[in-house]
């Protein structure tokens, strides 16, 4: 499937069988939540990508908009906002007049799926949309990939091996079209809880990017 650059998946996408059952059980249950493929938020000529793993059940595919409405989008836009890369309060619901400025947030797979585990099928389904965000961004220096399906679907979107670029939370790699692609462990509420992701170790991230972005 053949998309142009910054198209989107209309909001009742087919293409995968399984999630379009699930958006519609889900439209059928909260008739009032967005129950679609979220969009990316943030501007086109921003040189951060920020890559998520899928939209939330009650989070984005709620609220229509990334890492919007559950814990991940408290720590993910508190940390843009210490490093200046957004204006305004996050306050979990799409109309906070939240901006980004100077980064981009976007994610592997477009639809909630369910048990937040997208199919190899899924992420492949999905991959010319997320070619298309990318041939969106004329600025792009860094994609930031929360989690390994993030990580995973940057490489595979750009037909490089996943063996030459490990995921490894804090690895930047250098990759050969002069992109850089950094890797945190997603900011979801079960990894801050169990204590595998802090918020000392996602700012340490964002620490390494920052500098990346110059130019």
């Amino acid at each position: 499937m053949n998309v142009g650059a910054g198209e989107a998946p209309p909001h009742d996408c087919g293409r995968c069988p399984r999630l379009a059952l699930f958006r519609a059980e889900q439209q059928a249950a909260f008739p009032d939540w967005f129950n679609g493929p979220v969009p990316s938020f943030g501007p086109t000529d921003a040189r951060l990508l920020i890559v998520g793993l899928a939209p939330g059940l009650r989070g984005a595919n709620r609220t229509g908009r990334p890492f919007t409405g559950d814990y991940a989008g408290d720590l993910l836009y508190a940390t843009l906002d210490k490093f200046g890369l957004s204006d305004g309060v996050y306050d979990r619901r799409p109309d906070d007049g939240l901006l980004l400025t100077g980064a981009r947030v976007a994610n592997a797979v477009r639809c909630v799926p369910p048990e937040n585990k997208p199919l190899p099928a899924e992420i492949a389904a999905c991959r010319p949309f997320f070619l298309a965000e990318l041939a969106a961004l004329p600025r792009l220096a860094v994609l930031l990939a929360l989690g390994q399906i993030a990580h995973q679907q940057i490489l595979a979107a750009l037909g490089l091996h996943q063996a030459a670029y490990r995921f490894g939370h804090g690895a930047v790699h250098v990759l050969p079209n002069g992109l850089h692609l950094a890797d945190s462990y997603h900011c979801s509420r079960y990894n801050t809880n169990t204590g595998r992701l802090t918020a000392e170790m996602f700012e340490a991230v964002f620490a390494k990017v920052m500098p990346l972005l110059q130019g």
